[in-house]
């Protein structure tokens, strides 16, 4: 059964996408499906449609209709950190730059959960 995990990116360069600061305001969101061997499968982009890019709701909200298993991000608020514990999606902290890079650190187990979401809009 494939795995997917959603990051939130600043470009469409699949697995060399630069990460963007902040999840809900992310112009775009990197799809990887992993294979139960960690091999990548696919890697697609996706455009961030909530409310915070220009669109209409919230990028939680879409993003769950993708049935991720976790979210890599360097921080987002608290109702999403919040909207995606209530469904039983883990949210983790990005440990890199590039889409790549983390998701090597997430095959490796080695990145932290997000446990607090952040009141401000961004993050460097």
């Amino acid at each position: 059964m494939p795995r997917r995990i959603v990051v939130p990116v600043a470009d469409q360069n699949g697995l060399a996408a630069r990460l963007a600061e902040h999840f809900g305001r992310a112009p775009f969101f990197a799809v990887v499906d992993l294979n139960d061997n960690d091999e990548v499968l696919e890697t697609k982009t996706v455009v961030n449609v909530g409310e915070h890019a220009g669109g209409m709701g919230h990028a939680h909200d879409n993003i769950v209709k993708l049935a991720p298993e976790a979210i890599v991000v360097y921080g987002m608020g608290p109702r999403g950190l919040q909207a995606f514990h209530d469904v039983g999606i883990t949210v983790l902290k990005a440990n890199a730059d590039i889409v790549g890079e983390v998701i090597a650190g997430y095959k490796d187990d080695a990145l932290e959960e997000l446990i607090e979401g952040c009141p401000h809009a961004h993050h460097g």
